[in-house]
Order: structure tokens, then sequence, then C-alpha cells
């Protein structure tokens, strides 16, 4: 559970903090739409056309992709914020594991989750970059987690959404 918080902080930050709820097609499984994957080397995708959200994303890559248990995973990041990001936005978090078991389900301050990456609001509106390495923990729990984060400002605009699908194997 800690490995995808940090995945999505660090993710999100870059993105802004990032990804909302996954659509839903039969037996609750995720919809993939090949043509809003996130630019770069990452199992990133929009969970709807981008050309809406207050951030463009250039590319994010993570390295290695997917994420190994036990190693240092580098998060590299860039894109473009229509507007600035004020105090008082929020993500909303779904992490799942296996698709069914929801580890968790919950609001975030934005602000406070782009400091667990060393970032800090107010977000500017331009260009941002961002680096960040983290520890994956060798105790990750074999299986597929799919984290969901949908970022909104204070006013309800979509800064972005984004979802993501990460297989962890023994």
């Amino acid at each position: 559970m800690k490995v995808s918080t940090i995945l999505l902080a660090a993710t999100s930050a870059a993105s802004v903090s990032a990804v909302s709820l996954f659509s839903s097609g039969g037996g609750g499984q995720a919809v993939i739409n090949e043509d809003w994957k996130v630019p770069g080397d990452n199992p990133l995708y929009y969970c709807a056309d981008p050309k809406e959200y207050l951030l463009d994303i250039k590319n994010v890559d993570l390295s290695p992709n997917p994420p190994v248990p036990g190693e240092k995973l580098s998060i590299i990041a860039k894109g473009d914020f229509k507007k600035e990001v004020e105090e008082g936005s929020k993500t909303h978090l779904i992490v799942k594991y296996n698709k069914y078991i929801t580890l968790i389900n919950q609001d975030a301050d934005t602000c406070e989750t782009v400091k667990k990456a060393d970032l800090e609001c107010p977000l500017k509106k331009g260009e941002m970059k961002f680096s960040k390495d983290v520890d994956i923990p060798a105790q990750v729990p074999p299986g597929t987690y799919t984290v969901d984060a949908e970022v909104k400002t204070k006013d309800g605009e979509l800064v972005t959404c984004l979802k993501a699908e990460v297989s962890f194997h023994r």
C-alpha cells in the first residue's frame, strides 16, 4: 500500500498529483484507451481525453519500468500547467490490489501530497520538471495494483486524471 502511495505521490506531483477513477467495463475491469497513454516509459494512462486538463504532461519516465520490489525507482517527468494550482486543490486516490480489494479510497490535499515529492504549492503556471528516487520495499506482496487519481483545483477544475496498473511478481 505504501509503495503505491509513494509511486502515486511522486508521479502525481510530476503531473501535479494525478489519477482518477477507472472507467468500468464488465465485471469492474479497468478500461484502458491506448490513445490516452501518457508519453514516456511508464504504465500511466489518462482517464479521458486530456485536452481539457490544466496539466499538459510532456513525459513521465520510470526506471525500472515496471518497478521492482527491493530496488530504487527513479521518476523523471515534465509538463506544463495552463494555470497556477493553488492551496485547496484535492486529489482523490484509489488503490486496489488484484483489481477487487480496495486498499485506499481517500481524498487528500494535493499540496500536502506534492510536498512528499519535494514540491510546493502553488504549482506555478508554465513548465515544471520533476525528478525523484524512491525505494520500493522488498516486502511488496505479489499481485497487480491499480492506482487511480483525479486532481482538481479548489474551484473544481480538472488538473489531471491518471490511472496505472503495476504487477509485482515473486
